[in-house]
């Protein structure tokens, strides 16, 4: 969801030339398959487009040197990365009401769950964006 948002921000703040996104996921559990059709229901009720977005497996750290920012979205992720914190961040770093935390995983839960974490992942796009916007000028 949070790969879907930011990118469709980055466009709408004119960005997408300047700020590459991808993501994945530690585990190779779902490499090659669409979102959970739960997370894609949300996002596509509140208008962006998540049919394009298909897992992949991180390629370890490795990869890290070729990112400028890494965002984990829990404590495990940032663990599974190597916790390298020059370049490796919570996502919920950026969040303006609860910095730091973990952004919870709703896959077990009910719809509920996806919508709070819609939320929560605008409100730290937002500051993302803002803040890769006063870098840019």
């Amino acid at each position: 969801m949070a790969h879907v948002v930011l990118a469709a921000k980055l466009a709408d703040a004119g960005l997408d030339d300047r700020v590459e996104v991808t993501s994945a996921g530690t585990g190779g559990w779902h490499v090659g398959n669409p979102m959970d059709r739960r997370a894609a229901a949300t996002l596509a009720a509140a208008g962006y487009d998540p049919t394009h977005h298909r897992a992949q497996q991180w390629a370890g750290t490795d990869d890290l040197d070729a990112q400028d920012l890494v965002l984990a979205m829990d404590a495990q992720n940032l663990a599974d990365l190597g916790g390298r914190r020059d370049r490796v961040r919570l996502f919920r770093d950026f969040d303006p009401l609860e910095p730091g935390g973990d952004v919870p995983d709703p896959y077990y839960g009910g719809d509920s769950g996806f919508e709070e974490v819609l939320a929560m992942v605008e409100r730290t796009t937002a500051a993302l964006v803002a803040a890769l916007e006063e870098r840019a000028t």
